[in-house]
């Protein structure tokens, strides 16, 4: 299967990239909504001078944001599941690093498995970061 074609986010793409991640929350049943999609585009706005942010698909529907100096994946959508995009922004995150964290919910059980596949290990948990309210648990990568 041919690769998706990944690409570095501009700044003209919060708008999509908060519609992904204001779609997954509709989608998931046991994620609170809220947030609106106009606060989340502001959010992810604001981050494009400290992240590295990443899309794929046209329009886009999936997005994922690195925290360069925290080697923390901040954010990993993707509206297309089990075509390996995920995977592939995951790599793309990976380039050039020895180390990677990042936080998933702990009900997001699809989530944590595809993590540990993608060589991530469980080192806690941790209450949830404003505006979130569920508990995450962190996992780190190693290369």
């Amino acid at each position: 299967m041919p690769g998706a074609e990944i690409r570095r986010a501009l700044p003209e793409d919060a708008a999509a990239c908060a519609r992904v991640v204001s779609t997954w929350i509709i989608q998931t049943d046991w994620m609170p909504d809220d947030l609106p999609e106009e606060q989340l585009e502001k959010l992810i706005s604001e981050a494009f001078p400290k992240r590295e942010i990443w899309v794929s698909g046209d329009p886009v529907d999936c997005y994922m944001s690195v925290d360069p100096v925290e080697c923390k994946v901040g954010a990993l959508y993707c509206l297309r599941t089990g075509e390996g995009i995920g995977k592939q922004l995951l790599d793309q995150a990976k380039d050039g690093r020895d180390y990677l964290w990042l936080t998933t919910h702990v009900p997001n059980r699809d989530a944590q498995r595809f993590y540990r596949r993608e060589g991530f290990i469980e080192t806690g948990t941790e209450p949830p970061s404003p505006p979130d309210t569920i508990p995450v648990i962190r996992m780190e990568w190693q290369a």
